[in-house]
Formats: C-alpha cells, sequence, structure tokens
C-alpha cells in the first residue's frame, strides 16, 4: 500500500505486503476489544521485526518450543535475549553470570590479598577475568555477588568485597581461626566497574581451592 491508508471494519492481508507513505502514524486500534493477531494457528513461527539503523531487534513465537522470545537480529532464535515458555518460566540465556573457584593459596598476615580464582565453572558473556581475579560489569545495574572460603590459621580473619580496588567496611564477614565461611552483597555497578574477592588476617595462613569459591549475576 502507498499513501494514507484508512480501514474500517475487518482487513485481513496475505502474502507479502509492503506499507509505505503516510499510513495514519500512529496506528490506533479502537473498539471494545481491539485485537491484532498475527498467525493463523498454523505449525510456523510468527514474529514482528524492529529494522533499526544500527541494529535489529524481534519479538516473536518460537512454534517448535511453544516459546515467546526476545532477541537481537532479524531471525527468530538466533540471539535470544529473553524467553517464556508455557508454564510462564522466564529465561534469560545472555545474562551476565559467572561461577569459579580457586587454587590452593597462602596469605601474609595483616595485608590484604586478592583471593586468586584461576579455574570457572561457567561466565556467561566472560566478564570474570581469572588474571585479574575480578569481575568486570558490562553494563549498570546491581548485582548479587557471593564469596566462600576454607581458612587455615589462628588468628582473626574475614573476607571482603573490594569495589574498584576499595575496601566495602559493611560488606566482610569475620571468622575465628580455622573454618569456613561465605558473604554475599548487593552492588550498584557501573559500567566497567570491576569486585575482587579480598582476605585479611592477622596470622599467615593458607587456604583450600576447591573450597574458595566466588559467584555473581546482574539482577537488576
Amino acid at each position: 500500500f502507498g499513501g494514507n491508508v484508512g480501514v474500517g471494519g475487518t482487513l485481513s492481508v496475505t502474502g507479502t505486503s509492503t506499507l509505505t507513505g503516510n499510513i495514519i502514524s500512529p496506528i490506533t486500534l479502537a473498539g471494545t476489544t481491539p485485537t491484532l493477531t498475527i498467525g493463523d494457528a498454523g505449525a510456523e513461527d510468527a514474529k514482528i521485526v524492529f529494522d533499526g539503523n544500527a541494529q535489529d531487534y524481534h519479538i516473536g513465537l518460537d512454534d517448535s518450543a511453544d516459546t515467546l522470545v526476545i532477541g537481537k537480529g532479524s531471525a527468530l532464535g538466533t540471539t535470544t535475549s529473553m524467553s517464556f515458555d508455557a508454564n510462564g518460566i522466564i529465561n534469560k540465556p545472555l545474562q551476565p553470570s559467572f561461577s569459579v573457584y580457586g587454587a590452593d593459596q597462602s596469605y601474609s598476615s595483616n595485608t590484604p590479598t586478592v583471593v586468586e580464582f584461576p579455574s570457572e565453572e561457567f561466565d556467561i558473556n566472560n566478564d570474570f577475568n581469572t588474571t585479574t581475579d575480578r569481575f568486570v560489569a558490562p553494563v549498570d545495574g546491581r548485582y548479587l555477588f557471593t564469596g566462600a572460603i576454607q581458612y587455615s590459621a589462628t588468628g582473626s580473619a574475614h573476607i571482603n568485597f573490594f569495589k574498584n580496588g576499595g575496601s566495602v567496611t559493611d560488606g566482610y564477614l569475620d571468622f575465628k581461626d580455622a573454618g569456613a565461611s561465605s558473604s554475599s552483597r548487593i552492588f550498584n555497578l557501573s559500567a566497567n566497574d570491576y569486585i575482587q574477592l579480598i582476605l585479611y588476617h592477622s596470622a599467615s595462613g593458607t587456604t583450600s581451592g576447591q573450597r574458595t569459591r566466588m559467584s555473581g549475576f546482574l539482577i537488576g
């Protein structure tokens, strides 16, 4: 269609149609129960594509999986950011999240030391750097972090989350002598802020790598 288009009653479109010109923008669906139906109950995918200048996005029905998906690009299901299944369960396959664990490590007394995490269980989006032992936020948002450690030494100690190299004094957990402890905290981070787990204690000691863990994910 081209030019000005006005439709009253029921409009059915089959095949491929292109609307150009002044299509009474914005389009309003009026009436007692206004409804826009895409598809005809056939076993096929259906989608809406947003054709952007630099990037396209889509919302569509993946009929073979019976899921509603939202994703990047014009091809349904290729880069899915969010999916809703028939039970209402929401999955975010690209949501930043990670789980890492440590190696056996020694610590000097009275010295804040970064806990090393050379091994990953998973790292969606590759935001945890196992060389610098830090998670780097890919976008602004609120992130939940947990840390757990098994410590062997005499004297007092605590684990703490460091944001951008500075101590967060209200985010630590103390424990005495040998033992295992965990801590968690929500951070409001800007893109490129980073988080590390720090151990500080009053006597030299060691940690057990397989029982030293850190995890986190973007919650909103």
